[in-house]
């Protein structure tokens, strides 16, 4: 009746303990050898702990969000195969001997039934139905659309919309206080013909007072432990520009337009990517760590780029390496072969780490501006926004021009504002004058 004890297994390098974030068993359940038992994330990688072989799952160790150490036990397989079924056959005929005696009072009550005790009982559910039935014919409705018999309770644009849709507002029940007729009245009114007298929407009158707790574990308790990091030990500022992408985007559907099949579309990540690598060399306080434990920074010469990615697991980060070696057409490619395989789950820890500077693109969503927070121990961080058409001044004549606007932050402790201010100048002239990229 002994259980067999399996172990969280080394795991990686360095690794002394690691999160449980989703169990895929439970207890009670058969499985095979290589099944998935449970999630499990460390510093460097969420892993799939196998079944080293079949059993039945007899114990777990530690929940959701609890740490397991290596080598401590993590799952108990059930080594009796038929304990499991024996310990079934035993509860079964504790609910016989439960159902045995409510089968013996069965057939009692049909031989009490002489007295007349439980005949009368019938009678009283049959005046309670009878009573509801006449409930809906009431017309309650009439009464409260009216204050006492006079006007209906409606604001001035509410009556203007009744008497332009033709509708009489004494037919109207309001759901607003003291039977007020509202707009979302009148509108049910309107949309079901005149067949209800008013029903408001359940968002403007049911309140909702139910909270879930959702437990903080896995990627989600990383990113938190990430950002608070961050923002308790590097001083941010932020640096706001705007940028005329009117060439850039000639360029883009240029380039586009030509491409191979083989060849990635693009966006203007690439070239933004290409900028940044070709500038880096005159802002070097920009690309690098900052260890304040030891009081170093480390400048590099790579331009490896974080590429910030929302997954439906959460924010990843992966990463292009030397962008400064790539043509555009492969920073494209890279780019969205690590951000393909950070949203797919397949990046592996080498896409994900050894970022000296990333770009957090907010396009998508559009916003005229954001303070992005700096990716720890790095010193400066890039947000793209939607590049839109606008209005500007351009020779004392107003145009129309595409701009993109553009959100920076950079670790006070090491970037100096004039530097940082210097480096997205820089960024803008090169975006502003794409050739320039190129040269």
């Amino acid at each position: 009746m002994t259980n067999r004890v399996f172990k969280l297994p080394d795991i990686g390098e360095g690794v002394v303990e690691g999160e449980v974030v989703e169990w895929h068993v439970a207890v009670g359940d058969s499985v095979s050898e290589d099944d998935a038992l449970v999630d499990v994330m460390t510093d460097k990688a969420t892993v799939t702990i196998p079944s080293p072989h079949d059993g039945t799952i007899a114990v777990l160790h530690g929940g959701v969000g609890d740490m397991v150490a290596v080598g401590a036990a993590l799952v108990e397989f059930d080594e009796g195969g038929d304990s499991p079924a024996d310990s079934a056959e035993e509860k079964q005929p504790e609910p016989e001997k439960t159902d045995e005696p409510e089968v013996d009072s069965e057939p009692k009550a049909p031989t009490t039934p002489p007295p007349a005790t439980t005949e009368p009982v019938a009678p009283p559910p049959v005046p309670a139905i009878s009573t509801p039935a006449p409930l809906p014919t009431v017309s309650t409705p009439n009464e409260s659309t009216g204050d006492s018999g006079g006007k209906a309770l409606a604001s001035p644009a509410v009556r203007r919309r009744a008497r332009e849709a033709g509708v009489d507002l004494a037919a109207v029940r309001g759901s607003g206080p003291a039977g007020r007729i509202r707009h979302a009245d009148l509108d049910a009114f309107i949309a079901a013909g005149g067949m209800v007298q008013g029903a408001p929407p359940v968002a403007y009158t049911t309140r909702r007072s139910d909270v879930e707790e959702i437990k903080v574990v896995g990627l989600r308790r990383k990113i938190a432990e990430a950002m608070t990091v961050s923002k308790r030990h590097i001083p941010h500022f932020s640096y706001f520009e705007e940028i005329d992408v009117t060439e850039l985007e000639e360029l883009r559907q240029l380039l586009n337009a030509t491409k191979s099949a083989e060849q990635p579309k693009l966006t203007y990540l690439p070239f933004i990517m290409l900028a940044l690598a070709k500038i880096m060399p005159n802002h070097p306080e920009c690309n690098g760590h900052y260890d304040e434990a030891n009081g170093i920074v480390r400048r590099y010469g790579a331009v490896n780029l974080g590429i910030a990615t929302q997954t439906d697991r959460g924010l990843f980060v992966p990463v292009v390496k030397h962008t400064e070696a790539m043509d555009v057409w492969q920073a494209a490619a890279e780019m969205q072969r690590v951000s393909g395989a950070a949203r797919e789950g397949t990046a592996s820890l080498d896409d994900l780490t050894g970022s000296t500077f990333t770009i957090t693109s907010l396009g998508r969503d559009g916003g005229l501006g954001a303070t992005p927070i700096i990716n720890h121990p790095e010193v400066a961080i890039l947000g793209v926004h939607k590049a839109r058409e606008m209005p500007v001044v351009r020779n004392g004549e107003v145009v129309v021009r595409r701009m993109m606007n553009v959100s920076s932050s950079f670790d006070h402790r090491i970037v100096d504002g004039a530097n940082g201010a210097a480096l997205v100048q820089a960024l803008k002239r090169l975006l502003e004058h794409p050739a320039l990229i190129f040269m």
